[in-house]
């Protein structure tokens, strides 16, 4: 294969990923269409069988692990500017709470949407979302270890902050308000001071 060849086919593959990304997001795992994805990538529907043989379950899971890795690298971008684990917390989630708006108030990721739907349904797509938001409680476990929280406490702050996050995305794309997010802001706020203060 040459490597114009071999691009061109990365690049379809990469633009059925991020169609696939995007609708999961805004329409739910169940509610999208292999030929919706197909359209939105610009791509030939027998494109996505061609990269993803295992159908709609391959590339769910390929946008939730893909998807996790994004937003775990988003998770160290917004944290690593604040020695203070408190405020970096808190920051966290005003900036959550501004792209929550900036999506007028559809789910900013697809990771909670899949697990949602799909928990009990598919053994895989639900090991898939087990598996990226535990990277992202070790991440953040880590992180809070780092300020002086010990473990186990260190993981159980950051399970809470994780759950106070996603609940709160819930709460705020019904009520189609940022006061939800921002509310918890202070709840996982005072978790990590409580850790803190523990220690």
């Amino acid at each position: 294969m040459s490597d114009g060849k071999a691009a061109g086919t990365h690049e379809t593959r990469q633009r059925i990923v991020t169609a696939g990304t995007e609708l999961f997001r805004r329409t739910g795992y169940t509610g999208t269409g292999m030929k919706q994805i197909a359209g939105a990538a610009g791509a030939p529907f027998g494109s996505i069988y061609h990269f993803f043989p295992g159908g709609k379950a391959q590339l769910g899971e390929e946008v939730i692990r893909t998807s996790g890795a994004v937003y775990l690298e988003l998770i160290a971008e917004l944290t690593a500017p604040y020695a203070d684990r408190v405020a970096a917390t808190a920051a966290a989630f005003t900036a959550a709470a501004g792209t929550l708006a900036e999506l007028d108030f559809a789910d900013p990721c697809p990771i909670a949407t899949v697990a949602l739907e799909v928990a009990s349904t598919s053994e895989p797509l639900r090991q898939a979302t087990a598996d990226v938001f535990g990277s992202w409680i070790d991440h953040l476990a880590d992180y809070y270890a780092g300020g002086g929280v010990p473990e186990p406490a260190a993981r159980d702050t950051a399970s809470s902050v994780i759950a106070l996050l996603e609940g709160a995305f819930m709460l705020g794309r019904a009520t189609r308000s940022t006061a939800p997010v921002l509310a918890a802001a202070g709840a996982a706020a005072a978790v990590v001071r409580a850790a803190l203060d523990g220690a």
